[in-house]
This record gives structure tokens, C-alpha cells and sequence, in this order.
């Protein structure tokens, strides 16, 4: 088993050979890369398999759903790689070029970032989609999955590194921390000099951790408590499909709705129509609800903590508020600066709610649920940044991408 250190070094090595890959042959090995994954699908599933057993005492259904693969999702993932393909590659684009008034001539070329490390928890499809876009954007990438997935994440790497055995290309352009301790996770952190950017993808905790201990630049992603408000003038229909959509279409992801705000206006009619609608079908949603929320319906009293928490489950905190402001001021104090939504025909209110809620993706009249790197047009995303530099939203291969300055002159001095 090679050491944390090795990985690091070798990485590091083999980013000046990527980022000088051309486009042709980037396109070539993804291509290879999505073939060679529904081929290799049956030891993929194996290794899932062994993943899904060992997690099976510990992780809640929702939670085995996201870790889970099968035939159809391994397929995705293939789809995800030729789609990353099709796009343009973003590496040597031109942003700008100036004349200056000396003569000379600055151009602004956009450049990988480098090596970039990823620090992610139980979804192996994470594994292809990373793998894919740093490739594409010319930056050799070094995983480390968690240990609930690390038989699935394995075997997909090692799919992916023979892909780029066979085409003759360093399969150390695509690498996976094989030690799943926090001491790996640590090592990443502050591995200064041998990556870039440091990318962690996963619950809170995760992402508290590596901001707060991270020596090398961190983009924080993914934490999702994602707010839908129904305003005075929402369309009752409308309201209640985008909210079931947003809960529960799958509840174990970044972008699934986990507070619901109504207008004290409307609560009366409407929030017996939601109760109707969450509850009463296959997979109920919890209801729980805050003061004014409870003497309308019957559910769970809310607690402070559940407007601050991301429950990745069939859980929705409901809360009665007066006005627009008091929505927005709501969702400015306990929004992840994710994704949130307005239900309204006032349009005037949205333009308010757009204008003031901080958040990566503002939804007017439209589920959560499409913060996503696919849905963006992206192919796929490495994560949702919820911050604002240098990338925010779903990040695709231009925000895998920096750029430098080339300054061309003849013989001029300062």
C-alpha cells in the first residue's frame, strides 16, 4: 500500500505531463474511461457489495441508498464521462488580451489549478465524476473517499488508472489515498507544496473540519439546508409539487429541501394541504413544526437545532413566518448559502427574494433539486461551492480552472 506522501508526491509529479495534454487525447481516455466502467461493471458491483454489507449496521437506509450502485447507475456514471468529453475543454482559452500603452501585450490564459485533492464520504459516484472533470481540466486529482465506500471508489479507480495505462498515458493522473484514518485526511490538509486546492465533499463535519485545519486552500461544498418559502401569493399546486419534489425525489442530497417557511396569511389553508401531501403516501415525511406551525396541524414540536440542521432524511422543519422579510431574514441567519426557493406569483416578491437571499442558486416557482452539475449543463460537478471565491454553485471544469498572465514584449524595461 503506498503512504499518503507517496501519492502526494507522485501527483505532483504528473501534473506538468497533464496540463500539457492536448484536447484530442484528454477526450480519448474519458471516452476509453466510460467504456471501460460498464465493462468492468460486475467487479464493480462486487466491490459495492462488500461496501453495502459492511455498512449495513450502521448507516440509516437513506444514507445506503447514496453508497448503493447498480447496473443503471454505474450506466450514469459512464454518461457523466461522455458528457465531460463533449464539452470544450477550458484549458489555454483566451480571456482577454490587451495592448498596453508601453507595447506590451498581455494576454490572460485560462490554466489548471494543478493537483487538486478531494475528501468525500459514502457516494462512489463521486469517484467518476472527480476523476473526470480534473482530467478534462488538465489537474491530476488524488481521492479520499470515505471508508464506508472505499471498496467501491477503489475498484473505480482502478478501472479508470487502466484506462490510461492502455492509451500510454500515466495512470498516476487519476489517484486514490488508499489509508481511510483521519491521519490521511489530515495529511491532505496540510499537505503544503504538493496540492493546489483542497475540495471536501460531505456532511458538516467533514467540511468543518477541513476549514478549520486545512493549510492549503479549501473550498468549502456541498452542506445543504435548503429553504423553500411560500409566500401570501403562491400558487397552493404549485407550491406542493415543488415542495414534494424538493424533500423527498432523494432526501439523502445536498439539494434537497430541509425547511419549508410559509406566510402567516396562507398557513391555515395551506399547511393541512402539505401535511395531506407528505404524509400520506409511500415514504411519509416528518413534519416538525415550530409554534404558530403547531396549532395548525398536528406533528412534532421543532426544536431550534432542526432549523440548523441538514437531515439528509424524510424530515422537514416547517416554520410560520409574517412577511417576505421575515422569511428572508430567516434564511440569511440559518441558510448554508445553498440553495433556496421562493413559491410566489407576486413577482415583485421574487425580485426582493432574489435580490436579498445570499445563496449560491436562487429558485424562483422551482425545486432545489436542480443544483446540479449535470442539470448546469456541466456534465457533472465536483461539488456545489457555497462560498464566493473562487467558484461558487456547481463547479465544473471552468472552476477547476485559474489563469495566469503570458506578457509578450520587445526588449522593454521599467
Amino acid at each position: 500500500m503506498k503512504t499518503t506522501l507517496e501519492i502526494l508526491r507522485n501527483a505532483k509529479g504528473a501534473a506538468g505531463r497533464l496540463a500539457t495534454l492536448d484536447t484530442a487525447a484528454k477526450n480519448a481516455a474519458l471516452l476509453k474511461m466510460a467504456d471501460d466502467l460498464e465493462t468492468h461493471a460486475a467487479e464493480i458491483l462486487q466491490a459495492n457489495a462488500v461496501d453495502l454489507e459492511n455498512a449495513k449496521n450502521r448507516l440509516s437506509e437513506v444514507m445506503l441508498d447514496r453508497l448503493r450502485l447498480n447496473v443503471q447507475r454505474i450506466h450514469g456514471m459512464a454518461q457523466g464521462i461522455r458528457k465531460v468529453a463533449a464539452l470544450p475543454d477550458p484549458v489555454g482559452k483566451i480571456l482577454e488580451e490587451t495592448t498596453l500603452p508601453n507595447g506590451l501585450i498581455l494576454t490572460k490564459k485560462r490554466v489548471p489549478l494543478g493537483v487538486v485533492g478531494i475528501i468525500y464520504e459514502s457516494r462512489p459516484n463521486v469517484t467518476s465524476d472527480a476523476g473526470a472533470l480534473c482530467f478534462k481540466s488538465g489537474n491530476v486529482c488524488v481521492l479520499r473517499g470515505g471508508r464506508d465506500a472505499f471498496q467501491s471508489s477503489f475498484a473505480i479507480v482502478s478501472v479508470l488508472r487502466e484506462s490510461l495505462s492502455s492509451l500510454g498515458l500515466d495512470p498516476d493522473f487519476i489517484q486514490i489515498v488508499e489509508d481511510v484514518s483521519r491521519q490521511s485526511a489530515t495529511e491532505m490538509m496540510t499537505a503544503v507544496g504538493y496540492l493546489d486546492v483542497l475540495i471536501p465533499r460531505g456532511g458538516a463535519g467533514l467540511i468543518r473540519a477541513c476549514v478549520e485545519n486545512a493549510r492549503v486552500p479549501c473550498i468549502q461544498t456541498g452542506t445543504g439546508i435548503c429553504h423553500i418559502y411560500v409566500d401570501e401569493r403562491a400558487d397552493f399546486a404549485k407550491a406542493l409539487t415543488i415542495i414534494e419534489n424538493a424533500k423527498t425525489s432523494r432526501p439523502s442530497v445536498c439539494n434537497a429541501a430541509e425547511v419549508c417557511l410559509v406566510h402567516e396569511r396562507i398557513a391555515k389553508e395551506f399547511l393541512p394541504l402539505l401535511k395531506e401531501r407528505l404524509t400520506n403516501r409511500e415514504q411519509p415525511v416528518e413534519l416538525r413544526l415550530d409554534e404558530k406551525a403547531a396549532t395548525m396541524v398536528e406533528g412534532k414540536l421543532a426544536t431550534e437545532q432542526d432549523f440548523d440542521t441538514e437531515f439528509l432524511d424524510y424530515i422537514l422543519a416547517v416554520k410560520v413566518v409574517s412577511s417576505l422579510e421575515e422569511g428572508i431574514a430567516h434564511i440569511g441567519q440559518h441558510s448554508t448559502k445553498h440553495s433556496d426557493c421562493i413559491v410566489s406569483e407576486d413577482g415583485a416578491a421574487c425580485e426582493r427574494f432574489a435580490l436579498c437571499v445570499d445563496s449560491a442558486a436562487v429558485y424562483i416557482n422551482a425545486s432545489t433539486r436542480f443544483t446540479d452539475g449535470e442539470e448546469f449543463g456541466k456534465g457533472c460537478e465536483i461539488g456545489i461551492s457555497t462560498q464566493k471565491l473562487h467558484a461558487r454553485g456547481p463547479m465544473g471544469l471552468e472552476e477547476l480552472c485559474s489563469y495566469k498572465y503570458i506578457v509578450k514584449g520587445n526588449g522593454q524595461v521599467r
